[in-house]
C-alpha cells in the first residue's frame, strides 16, 4: 500500500495515530493491543526520513514516539478531551439520576437535554465544586 502524503499530513497522522493508541492502551498495563503498538512504531520510524528526526527514538529493537513529541503539547490534546468526556457523561448520569428521583418520563429526550445542558452551564461556571455527596 502506497499513500502520500504532504510533511504536514504526516505530523496529524502522527497526532492521531499517537492519540488513538494511548486511548486503546494507556489503561492496559501489561494486557496492550500489541497490533496498534506496531502500527504506531512503524509510522514513527518514518519520522527521520520525513525530515522529522526528533519525533522518534528507538527503545530496544522498537521505534516508539520520543519524548520530544510526548511532552510537545499532545497530552494537552489529551487531557481536553478527557475533560470534556468526563463533564458530558457526569452530566447525563445527574440529570437521568434526577429524573428517575423526581419520576419524570425517563423516555423524553428532550427533558433530558435540558437537564444536561443545565449541569454543562454549572461545571462551566463551577467545575465540580458545588458536587456534593449525601445519604
Amino acid at each position: 500500500m502506497e499513500l502520500k502524503l504532504t510533511k504536514k499530513q504526516y505530523r496529524r497522522l502522527l497526532d492521531m495515530v499517537y492519540i488513538g493508541n494511548w486511548i486503546l492502551n494507556s489503561i492496559r498495563g501489561n494486557d496492550r493491543f500489541q497490533d496498534y503498538d506496531e502500527v504506531e512504531s512503524l509510522l514513527f520510524a518514518q519520522a527521520a526520513a520525513q525530515g522529522m528526526p526528533i519525533l522518534s527514538e528507538t527503545c530496544g529493537r522498537e521505534v516508539v514516539p520520543s519524548r520530544a513529541f510526548v511532552e510537545g503539547g499532545i497530552h494537552e490534546a489529551i487531557l481536553d478531551y478527557e475533560n470534556t468526556a468526563f463533564f458530558e457523561i457526569l452530566a447525563e448520569e445527574l440529570a437521568r439520576r434526577d429524573m428517575l428521583e423526581e419520576s419524570s418520563d425517563p423516555n423524553s429526550l428532550e427533558e433530558l437535554a435540558s437537564r444536561i445542558d443545565d449541569y454543562i452551564v454549572e461545571f462551566e461556571q463551577h467545575g465540580i465544586d458545588h458536587i456534593s455527596f449525601s445519604e
